[in-house]
């Protein structure tokens, strides 16, 4: 896979202890790379990071982000080939009960990456990973492209528009002169699942905490509409996105979107009974109480064009609205209702599928 460019090389991960930081550790590892971890705390618990028991696999750093003189320290002394920067404040309605603080970590954070490699000038490839929802969105029905305008209404989505500002200032400014050894780009992905995710407000996680205590699940508004996508499309996208960078130096300073195709936007309740078909324990305890509205501004129907990524990177989904359930559905099992828990090896077991059905269609990073 991707040409074992990431075989033997030393890959910063920031946010690796999280939810999309541990499923992108774990697929690194499998393609023979040295993962740094650099991350502030473990975000949940459970944990996906403490479940597969990573920290024994990789060189664990506990730092916060924003703490640029570590930041920068770790960055001068390990000189990673690649960084993929996660860390993050990801979660919407925690942005508005800590506004400052979720700017100050997905803005200033990002700024502290940018800058000790900056300062540091070794031949690197960092991948920027933002969000769907740093376009401004005007609840438009067709996909936003990555010259769309960045905006948002809330403090998390105009933190992630921020984080996208300050990387294309970097750019501009550091990175993209002939002599420059830094090469950088941005990925913008959202409404992701899969197994191992446990934190708060997210729906999927919320279903297996209320489902696996036998009690119902609270949902807000079951008829919104969301593009979802298993974890591992996105992570296949940053991996393709790496790839692609460290081999061409014109795609330095560009911005991608890693969304689901136009055909795999379902609604809440699509989503919870699709999960629910799978879980093992399928009985009454599987009630649902709605909540029509909740007491904080969250966008509608966000898609994203992901035609420049199919154009510049040959890169495309590869699973449909069941498989990416099924797939979420059955981690969850493994945790929760089976005694077998070697959930590093059933972990990989997913990545091998998701890869298999990748050769299918015959994705050149599959091969």
């Amino acid at each position: 896979m991707y040409k074992n460019i990431y075989r033997d090389k030393t890959v910063l991960v920031t946010g690796n202890t999280g939810f999309k930081g541990s499923w992108l550790t774990t697929w690194l590892l499998e393609l023979g790379a040295k993962v740094i971890g650099l991350s502030d705390r473990i975000p949940t618990q459970p944990s996906m990071f403490e479940a597969l028991e990573l920290v024994k696999k990789i060189d664990h750093h506990m730092i916060d982000v924003t703490n640029f003189q570590q930041v920068r320290k770790l960055i001068e002394e390990k000189k990673p080939d690649f960084v993929f920067h996660l860390a993050a404040q990801a979660i919407v309605s925690y942005s508005y009960e800590n506004p400052l603080s979720t700017i100050q970590v997905n803005v200033m954070g990002t700024a502290a990456i940018l800058d000790a490699l900056r300062i540091s000038g070794h031949p690197c490839t960092a991948i920027m990973i933002t969000s769907d929802k740093c376009y401004e969105n005007v609840e438009w029905t067709w996909g936003y492209r990555e010259n769309d305008r960045l905006g948002g209404k809330d403090p998390y989505s105009a933190s992630k528009a921020g984080a996208e500002i300050v990387f294309n200032t970097y750019y501009h400014s550091f990175f993209s002169n002939e002599g420059s050894m830094v090469r950088i780009a941005s990925a913008r992905a959202g409404n992701v699942i899969g197994g191992g995710d446990w934190a708060v407000s997210r729906i999927v996680p919320d279903c297996i905490r209320a489902w696996s205590q036998k009690k119902p699940v609270i949902i807000r508004r079951p008829s919104s509409t969301r593009p979802w996508q298993h974890v591992l499309e996105p992570i296949s996208g940053y991996l393709t996105l790496g790839k692609n960078l460290h081999e061409n130096k014109f795609l330095s300073g560009e911005s991608y979107n890693f969304g689901p195709g136009s055909d795999q936007t379902f609604m809440v309740k699509q989503l919870i009974d699709e999960v629910a078909i799978n879980w093992s324990f399928r009985n009454d305890q599987l009630q649902v109480v709605i909540q029509e509205e909740p007491d904080f501004h969250e966008a509608g129907l966000l898609k994203l064009n992901c035609d420049k990524a199919l154009h510049d990177l040959r890169w495309k989904p590869v699973l449909g609205f069941a498989d990416a359930a099924r797939l979420t559905a059955s981690w969850y099992n493994i945790y929760y209702n089976t005694s077998e828990k070697d959930l590093y090896k059933f972990t990989l077991s997913q990545v091998d599928e998701y890869t298999t059905f990748a050769k299918k269609i015959n994705l050149e990073w599959a091969q």
